[in-house]
Protein backbone atom coordinates (compact mmCIF):
# COMPACT_ATOMS: atom_id res chain seq x y z
CA UNK A 1 0.00 0.00 0.00
CA UNK A 2 1.19 3.47 -0.86
CA UNK A 3 2.55 2.57 -4.29
CA UNK A 4 0.32 3.54 -7.21
CA UNK A 5 -1.59 0.73 -8.91
CA UNK A 6 -1.90 1.35 -12.65
CA UNK A 7 -4.03 -1.71 -13.41
CA UNK A 8 -7.12 -0.96 -11.35
CA UNK A 9 -9.59 -2.54 -11.79
CA UNK A 10 -7.95 -5.90 -12.34
CA UNK A 11 -9.37 -8.48 -14.77
CA UNK A 12 -11.53 -10.33 -12.21
CA UNK A 13 -12.93 -7.09 -10.81
CA UNK A 14 -13.65 -5.79 -14.29
CA UNK A 15 -15.77 -8.85 -15.09
CA UNK A 16 -17.88 -8.32 -11.94
CA UNK A 17 -18.29 -4.60 -12.64
CA UNK A 18 -19.34 -5.21 -16.24
CA UNK A 19 -21.88 -7.83 -15.12
CA UNK A 20 -23.30 -5.40 -12.57
CA UNK A 21 -23.62 -2.62 -15.12
CA UNK A 22 -25.40 -4.97 -17.51
CA UNK A 23 -27.90 -6.47 -15.06
CA UNK A 24 -28.25 -4.06 -12.11
CA UNK A 25 -28.89 -0.38 -11.50
CA UNK A 26 -25.54 1.41 -11.32
CA UNK A 27 -26.42 3.39 -8.22
CA UNK A 28 -23.80 5.05 -6.01
CA UNK A 29 -20.75 2.84 -6.54
CA UNK A 30 -17.73 4.95 -5.66
CA UNK A 31 -14.74 2.89 -6.77
CA UNK A 32 -13.92 0.03 -9.10
CA UNK A 33 -13.33 -2.07 -5.98
CA UNK A 34 -14.72 -5.62 -5.86
CA UNK A 35 -14.24 -6.82 -2.30
CA UNK A 36 -13.11 -10.38 -1.68
CA UNK A 37 -12.25 -10.46 2.01
CA UNK A 38 -10.58 -8.47 4.76
CA UNK A 39 -8.55 -8.69 7.94
CA UNK A 40 -8.22 -6.08 10.68
CA UNK A 41 -8.39 -2.71 8.83
CA UNK A 42 -7.33 -4.14 5.46
CA UNK A 43 -9.67 -5.00 2.58
CA UNK A 44 -8.50 -7.22 -0.29
CA UNK A 45 -10.15 -7.26 -3.70
CA UNK A 46 -10.66 -10.30 -5.91
CA UNK A 47 -7.47 -9.55 -7.85
CA UNK A 48 -5.37 -9.53 -4.67
CA UNK A 49 -4.97 -5.77 -4.26
CA UNK A 50 -4.95 -4.63 -0.62
CA UNK A 51 -6.37 -1.39 0.78
CA UNK A 52 -6.14 0.31 4.14
CA UNK A 53 -9.76 1.05 5.01
CA UNK A 54 -10.53 4.53 6.33
CA UNK A 55 -14.28 4.05 5.71
CA UNK A 56 -15.32 0.99 7.78
CA UNK A 57 -18.08 0.73 5.16
CA UNK A 58 -19.54 4.05 6.34
CA UNK A 59 -19.24 2.93 9.94
CA UNK A 60 -20.93 -0.46 9.49
CA UNK A 61 -17.75 -2.41 10.31
CA UNK A 62 -16.59 -0.89 13.62
CA UNK A 63 -14.43 -3.92 14.45
CA UNK A 64 -12.85 -4.08 11.01
CA UNK A 65 -12.75 -7.42 9.23
CA UNK A 66 -12.37 -11.03 10.38
CA UNK A 67 -12.39 -9.97 14.01
CA UNK A 68 -11.99 -13.21 16.01
CA UNK A 69 -15.00 -12.53 18.24
CA UNK A 70 -17.21 -11.88 15.24
CA UNK A 71 -15.90 -14.93 13.39
CA UNK A 72 -16.65 -17.05 16.46
CA UNK A 73 -20.18 -15.62 16.66
CA UNK A 74 -20.82 -16.31 12.97
CA UNK A 75 -19.54 -19.87 13.35
CA UNK A 76 -22.19 -20.59 15.97
CA UNK A 77 -24.86 -20.08 13.30
CA UNK A 78 -23.25 -22.14 10.54
CA UNK A 79 -25.60 -25.06 11.18
CA UNK A 80 -28.64 -23.14 12.46
CA UNK A 81 -31.26 -23.13 9.71
CA UNK A 82 -33.57 -20.75 11.59
CA UNK A 83 -31.30 -17.73 11.32
CA UNK A 84 -34.05 -15.67 9.63
CA UNK A 85 -37.33 -15.26 11.48
CA UNK A 86 -40.34 -12.95 11.28
CA UNK A 87 -38.84 -10.74 13.92
CA UNK A 88 -42.02 -9.00 15.07
CA UNK A 89 -44.13 -12.18 15.11
CA UNK A 90 -41.85 -14.55 17.03
CA UNK A 91 -39.39 -14.14 19.89
CA UNK A 92 -35.75 -15.26 19.98
CA UNK A 93 -32.91 -15.04 22.49
CA UNK A 94 -30.79 -12.84 20.24
CA UNK A 95 -33.50 -10.17 20.12
CA UNK A 96 -33.75 -10.11 23.92
CA UNK A 97 -29.95 -10.05 24.30
CA UNK A 98 -29.47 -7.12 21.95
CA UNK A 99 -32.34 -5.18 23.55
CA UNK A 100 -30.70 -5.68 26.95
CA UNK A 101 -27.19 -4.85 25.70
CA UNK A 102 -28.20 -1.64 23.96
CA UNK A 103 -30.29 -0.53 26.93
CA UNK A 104 -27.08 -0.34 28.96
CA UNK A 105 -25.66 2.33 26.66
CA UNK A 106 -28.88 4.26 25.98
CA UNK A 107 -30.22 7.06 28.20
CA UNK A 108 -32.07 5.74 31.23
CA UNK A 109 -35.73 5.01 30.70
CA UNK A 110 -35.38 4.23 26.99
CA UNK A 111 -36.85 1.29 25.09
CA UNK A 112 -35.94 0.06 21.61
CA UNK A 113 -37.68 -1.13 18.44
CA UNK A 114 -35.50 -3.07 16.00
CA UNK A 115 -35.92 -2.88 12.25
CA UNK A 116 -33.84 -3.55 9.15
CA UNK A 117 -32.01 -0.35 8.30
CA UNK A 118 -31.16 3.21 9.23
CA UNK A 119 -33.83 4.67 6.96
CA UNK A 120 -36.44 2.44 8.61
CA UNK A 121 -35.17 3.55 12.01
CA UNK A 122 -35.83 7.14 10.97
CA UNK A 123 -39.26 6.23 9.56
CA UNK A 124 -40.27 4.74 12.90
CA UNK A 125 -38.86 7.67 14.84
CA UNK A 126 -41.10 9.91 12.74
CA UNK A 127 -44.08 7.59 13.34
CA UNK A 128 -43.56 7.71 17.10
CA UNK A 129 -43.51 11.51 17.01
CA UNK A 130 -46.61 11.68 14.81
CA UNK A 131 -48.47 9.33 17.18
CA UNK A 132 -47.83 11.79 19.99
CA UNK A 133 -48.25 15.09 18.17
CA UNK A 134 -50.33 14.34 15.07
CA UNK A 135 -49.52 14.78 11.35
CA UNK A 136 -47.90 18.20 11.67
CA UNK A 137 -44.79 19.50 9.90
CA UNK A 138 -41.42 18.34 11.17
CA UNK A 139 -38.28 20.44 11.37
CA UNK A 140 -34.96 19.27 9.95
CA UNK A 141 -31.69 20.91 8.93
CA UNK A 142 -30.27 22.16 5.67
CA UNK A 143 -27.64 19.63 4.61
CA UNK A 144 -29.30 16.80 6.54
CA UNK A 145 -29.36 13.20 5.39
CA UNK A 146 -31.82 10.83 7.08
CA UNK A 147 -32.33 8.09 4.49
CA UNK A 148 -33.86 7.29 1.10
CA UNK A 149 -37.34 6.04 2.04
CA UNK A 150 -39.95 8.69 1.30
CA UNK A 151 -40.59 9.74 4.89
CA UNK A 152 -36.92 9.99 5.78
CA UNK A 153 -36.24 11.61 2.43
CA UNK A 154 -38.75 14.34 3.19
CA UNK A 155 -36.47 15.55 5.96
CA UNK A 156 -33.27 15.04 3.98
CA UNK A 157 -31.82 18.17 2.41
CA UNK A 158 -28.42 17.12 1.13
CA UNK A 159 -28.44 16.83 -2.68
CA UNK A 160 -31.21 17.48 -5.24
CA UNK A 161 -30.66 14.09 -6.91
CA UNK A 162 -31.97 12.39 -3.76
CA UNK A 163 -35.40 14.02 -4.01
CA UNK A 164 -36.22 14.99 -7.60
CA UNK A 165 -39.88 14.26 -8.49
CA UNK A 166 -40.58 12.44 -5.21
CA UNK A 167 -43.47 13.47 -2.94
CA UNK A 168 -42.67 14.87 0.50
CA UNK A 169 -44.18 15.12 3.95
CA UNK A 170 -44.64 18.69 5.23
CA UNK A 171 -41.37 20.00 6.61
CA UNK A 172 -39.55 23.13 7.64
CA UNK A 173 -35.79 23.75 7.52
CA UNK A 174 -33.31 25.45 9.77
CA UNK A 175 -29.62 26.03 9.25
CA UNK A 176 -27.31 23.42 10.78
CA UNK A 177 -25.13 25.77 12.82
CA UNK A 178 -21.50 24.81 13.38
CA UNK A 179 -20.55 28.02 15.23
CA UNK A 180 -22.03 29.39 18.43
CA UNK A 181 -21.96 32.90 16.94
CA UNK A 182 -23.96 31.95 13.84
CA UNK A 183 -26.63 34.64 13.30
CA UNK A 184 -29.25 31.88 12.74
CA UNK A 185 -28.47 30.04 15.98
CA UNK A 186 -31.88 30.99 17.47
CA UNK A 187 -33.99 30.31 14.37
CA UNK A 188 -35.56 27.26 16.00
CA UNK A 189 -37.33 29.41 18.59
CA UNK A 190 -39.00 31.57 15.97
CA UNK A 191 -40.28 28.50 14.09
CA UNK A 192 -41.70 26.94 17.23
CA UNK A 193 -43.36 30.21 18.25
CA UNK A 194 -45.15 30.55 14.93
CA UNK A 195 -46.00 26.95 13.99
CA UNK A 196 -47.44 23.74 15.38
CA UNK A 197 -44.67 21.18 14.94
CA UNK A 198 -44.55 17.37 15.25
CA UNK A 199 -40.83 17.02 15.93
CA UNK A 200 -37.34 18.43 15.47
CA UNK A 201 -34.84 16.05 13.85
CA UNK A 202 -31.12 16.52 13.39
CA UNK A 203 -27.79 14.77 13.22
CA UNK A 204 -25.03 15.83 15.61
CA UNK A 205 -22.44 15.30 12.88
CA UNK A 206 -23.93 15.57 9.42
CA UNK A 207 -22.85 12.44 7.56
CA UNK A 208 -23.76 12.74 3.91
CA UNK A 209 -23.87 16.51 4.41
CA UNK A 210 -20.09 16.75 4.83
CA UNK A 211 -19.14 15.71 8.39
CA UNK A 212 -20.18 19.09 9.72
CA UNK A 213 -20.11 19.18 13.53
CA UNK A 214 -22.95 20.96 15.32
CA UNK A 215 -22.05 23.80 17.66
CA UNK A 216 -22.66 23.36 21.38
CA UNK A 217 -25.11 26.26 21.52
CA UNK A 218 -27.05 25.00 18.49
CA UNK A 219 -27.66 21.61 20.08
CA UNK A 220 -28.39 23.18 23.46
CA UNK A 221 -30.96 25.46 21.83
CA UNK A 222 -32.68 22.56 20.09
CA UNK A 223 -33.00 20.73 23.39
CA UNK A 224 -34.11 23.81 25.34
CA UNK A 225 -36.78 24.96 22.92
CA UNK A 226 -38.02 21.44 22.14
CA UNK A 227 -38.67 21.04 25.86
CA UNK A 228 -40.22 24.49 26.21
CA UNK A 229 -42.68 23.93 23.36
CA UNK A 230 -43.38 20.27 24.08
CA UNK A 231 -41.92 19.01 20.79
CA UNK A 232 -39.93 15.73 20.69
CA UNK A 233 -36.28 16.02 19.72
CA UNK A 234 -35.15 13.19 17.39
CA UNK A 235 -31.40 12.65 17.07
CA UNK A 236 -30.20 10.63 14.08
CA UNK A 237 -27.21 8.55 15.20
CA UNK A 238 -27.31 6.06 12.32
CA UNK A 239 -23.77 6.91 11.22
CA UNK A 240 -22.29 8.51 14.33
CA UNK A 241 -23.57 6.06 16.94
CA UNK A 242 -21.89 3.09 18.66
CA UNK A 243 -18.51 4.62 19.31
CA UNK A 244 -17.21 6.41 16.24
CA UNK A 245 -16.94 9.78 18.00
CA UNK A 246 -15.20 8.34 21.07
CA UNK A 247 -18.50 8.02 22.94
CA UNK A 248 -21.33 5.57 22.37
CA UNK A 249 -23.45 8.39 20.93
CA UNK A 250 -22.39 11.73 19.49
CA UNK A 251 -24.97 13.59 21.60
CA UNK A 252 -23.04 12.58 24.74
CA UNK A 253 -20.43 15.19 23.81
CA UNK A 254 -23.17 17.82 24.35
CA UNK A 255 -24.56 16.79 27.75
CA UNK A 256 -28.12 16.47 26.50
CA UNK A 257 -30.45 13.56 25.82
CA UNK A 258 -32.93 13.10 22.98
CA UNK A 259 -36.56 12.07 23.24
CA UNK A 260 -36.23 9.68 20.30
CA UNK A 261 -33.11 8.49 18.48
CA UNK A 262 -32.01 6.22 15.68
CA UNK A 263 -29.15 3.78 15.24
CA UNK A 264 -27.99 1.30 12.58
CA UNK A 265 -24.72 0.63 10.68
CA UNK A 266 -22.36 -0.31 13.56
CA UNK A 267 -25.27 -2.02 15.33
CA UNK A 268 -25.74 -4.29 12.26
CA UNK A 269 -29.52 -3.71 12.24
CA UNK A 270 -31.72 -0.64 12.52
CA UNK A 271 -33.01 0.58 15.86
CA UNK A 272 -35.40 3.29 16.97
CA UNK A 273 -34.94 4.08 20.65
CA UNK A 274 -37.27 6.31 22.63
CA UNK A 275 -38.09 7.60 26.08
CA UNK A 276 -40.80 5.36 27.52
CA UNK A 277 -43.22 8.28 27.63
CA UNK A 278 -43.26 8.16 23.80
CA UNK A 279 -44.04 4.45 23.59
CA UNK A 280 -47.16 3.97 21.42
CA UNK A 281 -50.10 2.90 23.55
CA UNK A 282 -51.43 0.55 20.86
CA UNK A 283 -49.77 -2.77 20.11
CA UNK A 284 -48.72 -3.15 16.44
CA UNK A 285 -48.57 0.61 15.94
CA UNK A 286 -44.97 -0.20 15.01
CA UNK A 287 -44.14 -3.37 13.13
CA UNK A 288 -41.96 -4.76 10.37
CA UNK A 289 -42.16 -8.18 8.75
CA UNK A 290 -38.46 -8.93 9.09
CA UNK A 291 -37.66 -6.18 11.59
CA UNK A 292 -34.66 -7.26 13.62
CA UNK A 293 -35.41 -10.74 12.34
CA UNK A 294 -31.94 -11.84 11.31
CA UNK A 295 -30.64 -13.68 14.37
CA UNK A 296 -27.07 -13.54 13.05
CA UNK A 297 -27.07 -9.74 12.73
CA UNK A 298 -28.60 -9.33 16.17
CA UNK A 299 -25.99 -11.64 17.70
CA UNK A 300 -23.19 -9.74 15.95
CA UNK A 301 -24.68 -6.44 17.14
CA UNK A 302 -24.52 -7.63 20.74
CA UNK A 303 -20.97 -8.81 20.26
CA UNK A 304 -19.94 -5.43 18.81
CA UNK A 305 -21.18 -3.67 21.95
CA UNK A 306 -19.46 -6.20 24.21
CA UNK A 307 -16.10 -5.99 22.40
CA UNK A 308 -16.13 -2.18 22.36
CA UNK A 309 -16.60 -2.25 26.14
CA UNK A 310 -14.09 -5.00 26.82
CA UNK A 311 -11.33 -3.64 24.60
CA UNK A 312 -11.87 0.01 25.57
CA UNK A 313 -12.40 0.99 21.95
CA UNK A 314 -14.12 4.27 22.83
CA UNK A 315 -10.83 5.40 24.34
CA UNK A 316 -8.97 4.14 21.28
CA UNK A 317 -11.32 6.08 18.97
CA UNK A 318 -10.56 9.25 20.92
CA UNK A 319 -6.77 8.75 20.94
CA UNK A 320 -6.48 7.63 17.32
CA UNK A 321 -8.92 10.30 16.19
CA UNK A 322 -6.90 13.06 17.87
CA UNK A 323 -3.73 11.72 16.24
CA UNK A 324 -5.35 11.52 12.82
CA UNK A 325 -6.96 14.94 13.07
CA UNK A 326 -3.68 16.52 14.17
CA UNK A 327 -1.84 15.01 11.20
CA UNK A 328 -4.52 16.15 8.77
CA UNK A 329 -4.74 19.64 10.29
CA UNK A 330 -1.12 20.22 9.32
CA UNK A 331 -2.30 20.24 5.69
CA UNK A 332 -4.89 23.02 6.11
CA UNK A 333 -4.15 25.89 3.77
CA UNK A 334 -2.08 23.71 1.46
CA UNK A 335 -2.97 22.22 -1.92
CA UNK A 336 -6.65 23.15 -1.73
CA UNK A 337 -7.39 21.78 1.76
CA UNK A 338 -9.43 24.41 3.60
CA UNK A 339 -10.65 22.67 6.77
CA UNK A 340 -10.39 19.56 8.95
CA UNK A 341 -13.12 18.86 11.50
CA UNK A 342 -14.69 16.03 13.45
CA UNK A 343 -15.06 14.12 16.69
CA UNK A 344 -13.11 10.95 17.47
CA UNK A 345 -12.74 8.84 14.34
CA UNK A 346 -15.37 10.78 12.36
CA UNK A 347 -13.31 13.33 10.45
CA UNK A 348 -14.15 15.54 7.50
CA UNK A 349 -11.58 17.13 5.20
CA UNK A 350 -12.90 20.09 3.21
CA UNK A 351 -11.43 20.93 -0.23
CA UNK A 352 -11.66 24.09 -2.24
CA UNK A 353 -13.61 22.44 -5.09
CA UNK A 354 -15.58 19.26 -5.70
CA UNK A 355 -13.37 18.46 -8.69
CA UNK A 356 -10.24 18.67 -6.54
CA UNK A 357 -11.83 16.48 -3.86
CA UNK A 358 -12.93 13.84 -6.36
CA UNK A 359 -9.48 13.71 -7.95
CA UNK A 360 -7.83 13.15 -4.57
CA UNK A 361 -10.34 10.43 -3.60
CA UNK A 362 -9.45 8.58 -6.78
CA UNK A 363 -5.70 9.06 -6.27
CA UNK A 364 -5.88 7.80 -2.68
CA UNK A 365 -7.73 4.71 -3.88
CA UNK A 366 -5.06 4.03 -6.50
CA UNK A 367 -2.45 4.29 -3.71
CA UNK A 368 -4.25 1.80 -1.48
CA UNK A 369 -6.24 4.01 0.90
CA UNK A 370 -10.04 3.96 1.00
CA UNK A 371 -11.88 7.20 1.83
CA UNK A 372 -15.27 8.53 0.75
CA UNK A 373 -16.80 11.77 -0.38
CA UNK A 374 -19.40 13.69 1.62
CA UNK A 375 -21.25 16.95 1.14
CA UNK A 376 -20.38 19.17 -1.81
CA UNK A 377 -16.58 19.02 -1.56
CA UNK A 378 -15.61 17.11 1.58
CA UNK A 379 -13.84 13.84 2.21
CA UNK A 380 -15.13 11.64 5.02
CA UNK A 381 -12.78 9.52 7.11
CA UNK A 382 -14.25 6.96 9.53
CA UNK A 383 -11.81 4.09 10.18
CA UNK A 384 -12.70 1.01 12.26
CA UNK A 385 -12.49 1.53 16.01
CA UNK A 386 -9.71 -1.05 16.26
CA UNK A 387 -7.28 1.00 14.16
CA UNK A 388 -3.75 1.20 15.52
CA UNK A 389 -1.19 3.97 15.81
CA UNK A 390 0.87 2.32 13.06
CA UNK A 391 -2.12 2.25 10.70
CA UNK A 392 -2.93 5.88 11.44
CA UNK A 393 0.63 6.83 10.49
CA UNK A 394 0.50 4.62 7.41
CA UNK A 395 -2.71 6.33 6.29
CA UNK A 396 -1.29 9.78 7.01
CA UNK A 397 1.84 8.94 5.00
CA UNK A 398 -0.31 8.01 2.00
CA UNK A 399 -2.42 11.12 2.42
CA UNK A 400 0.61 13.40 2.63
CA UNK A 401 2.05 11.70 -0.45
CA UNK A 402 -1.16 12.11 -2.46
CA UNK A 403 -2.76 15.28 -1.10
CA UNK A 404 0.36 17.42 -0.98
CA UNK A 405 1.19 17.08 -4.64
CA UNK A 406 -0.41 18.95 -7.53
Amino acid sequence: MGEKRDKIPGPKALRVINTMKKHAYDSTFMYSLVISHGHNCIIEDIDGNKYLDFTSNIGACPLGYSHPDIIETLAQYSSNGTYKIAGQDFYCQEHADLAEDISKILPSGFKTFFINSGAEAVENAIKIAYRKKGPLPGISCIGAFHGRTLGALSFTASRPVHKYNFPEFPSKRIKFCTRDDDPEIDAIEDLLKENKIAFIMTEIIQGEGGYNVASKKFVSNLRKFATRYGVPLILDEVQSGIGHTGKWWAFEHYNIRPDIMTSAKALQIGATAFDKKYEPATRSALSSTWGGGNRIDMAVGSKVIQVIKRDKLLENATKMGNMLRKGLSEMIGKKGIVDVRGLGLMIGVEFDTAHHRDKKLSDLFKHGLLTLGAGQKSMRIIPPLIITKEQIHQGLDIMHQVLMRN
